[in-house]
């Protein structure tokens, strides 16, 4: 029930709060060549635009997720901006939601990590990302990043070649939002020391085993395992 009250609570928060970005218009630095501007994209999600979103550099970046999210919302809302902010909204939200729910999981403090998931739902900091169309690409890695984050504590709860699929896939989405998550793997390691506990220190969270043997973040299972756990 606490974890339902705090998630309601970040929730309406993070909408009040971000509320006004609906009266925004497209502005002129990269929502026109991102959005408003692009003709691929104001076509919505097409064969061609599913090319486009794959092959092109525009922006010098390449992040076909930010691209097919933005004709997705083209679908949508049309070339009403009140639409595309509202998905950027949308995204932050979540993505505060996931931060908590990810806190809560592996360090069983409901309170820390809602002040955590609080203080980046509201932190001004974010407000460029949430209120500037162009930054889909940060909401929508961000996304991606707490969602890897989440398969790869599902896998360590109990390691399986379908649970590490997960992580792969989620974070491959999340390099095809935005290149910052080839920093990624790095936090994963400092996960594992901490609040997850696999490099021999005490795990922090009563969903994981309370020990481990060091080996297992790099030995391979036997041939007739379908675990990754060390033999």
């Amino acid at each position: 029930m606490l974890v339902l009250l705090v998630c309601l609570g970040l929730a309406l928060a993070t909408v009040v709060t971000y509320w006004p970005v609906g009266a925004n218009q497209f502005v002129d630095y990269d929502d026109g060549r991102y959005v408003r501007d692009n003709a691929v994209v104001k076509r919505g999600l097409t064969a061609a635009g599913l090319d486009y979103a794959f092959t092109t550099r525009e922006g010098g970046n390449w992040h076909p997720l930010v691209w097919l999210s933005f004709m997705a919302d083209v679908d949508l809302w049309g070339m009403n901006p009140a639409g595309h902010h509202a998905s950027n909204v949308a995204l932050h939200v979540v993505n505060a939601l996931l931060i908590f729910l990810v806190l809560v999981r592996t360090t069983g403090a409901p309170w820390p990590s809602a002040f955590v998931a609080g203080a980046f739902a509201l932190h001004p900091l974010h407000v460029e990302s949430v209120a500037w169309v162009a930054e889909r690409k940060d909401t929508l890695s961000t996304l991606f990043w707490m969602t890897t984050i989440l398969a790869y504590t599902w896998y360590a709860e109990r390691p399986s070649l379908m649970r590490y699929g997960l992580v792969l896939a989620s974070f491959a989405c999340g390099l095809m939002s935005k290149a910052m998550l080839v920093t990624l793997p790095l936090v994963l390691l400092l996960l594992d020391y901490w609040p997850l506990g696999r490099l021999g220190r005490p795990t922090a969270s009563r969903w994981l085993p309370t020990s481990w043997d060091r080996g297992t973040l790099v030995r391979l299972p036997p041939r007739s395992s379908r675990c990754w756990r060390s033999s």
